[in-house]
């Protein structure tokens, strides 16, 4: 069987993202990151995704010690109650962590090469384009780019990157992740590492929306 590393953060988009792989007959070799994020909560759902999944599973962890982000800096304020609108169109936000995407799939790259798969797969989408410039299409082709000048594989025609929710909603990627069985209460999307999600956060906000525009319940707070 072909294998596809997935890049998987414990959340809803990485989730339906490696459910695309697996039905397309990948064995899944998901990468999850401790980069020093607010919470650890989202590496536990990580690992009842890849369980779930049936996808194997590794953890590598960095330091990022200059910190530039709301994410990794807990003195810092995470932006908090605010409209879809304004989340859509007050720029980049302060969680976006400096070249986080680069720095995870230049290593999604690496570990594709040491066991043999042809592809890497995001699950970067168009609501997070909108405020995250490592998530938009052009970003995306432009490190395929990279990874078939730059890699041996590469060169070889044999490794390449799939972003399949790239041009999608929230609401299309939960309608999506429906149809493949994606069990929404083992996804993680709080900023916030509470019991429950905070429901305030850019990451919540958007979620709720997604749900109630695709019409489905959300599992995760039942």
């Amino acid at each position: 069987m072909k294998r596809a590393v997935i890049l998987l953060s414990g959340g809803l988009d990485s989730a339906v993202t490696m459910y695309i792989a697996r039905k397309k007959g990948y064995e899944c070799y998901a990468l999850m990151f401790d980069y020093g994020q607010r919470h650890r909560k989202e590496l536990l759902f990580a690992r009842r995704l890849a369980r779930k999944c049936g996808a194997h599973l590794k953890v590598v962890t960095l330091h990022l010690p200059w910190k530039g982000s709301s994410l990794v800096d807990k003195t810092a304020r995470l932006p908090s109650s605010r409209s879809v609108k304004k989340i859509k169109t007050a720029g980049i936000p302060s969680t976006y962590v400096p070249a986080r995407n680069t720095i995870f799939l230049s290593i999604a790259a690496s570990y594709a090469e040491a066991i043999g798969a042809p592809v890497i797969y995001i699950g970067a989408h168009a609501d997070d384009s909108s405020g995250y410039p490592d998530c938009g299409r052009d970003y995306l082709k432009a490190f395929n780019e990279v990874l078939k000048i730059g890699t041996k594989r590469g060169l070889e025609k044999r490794l390449r990157l799939e972003f399949p929710l790239v041009g999608k909603d929230k609401s299309g990627i939960i309608r999506l992740a429906s149809s493949l069985g994606v069990l929404f209460q083992h996804t993680w999307s709080c900023y916030e590492g509470r019991r429950r999600p905070c429901g305030k956060c850019d990451s919540c906000v958007l979620r709720a929306k997604g749900f109630k525009e695709a019409g489905i319940k959300d599992t995760l707070y039942a």
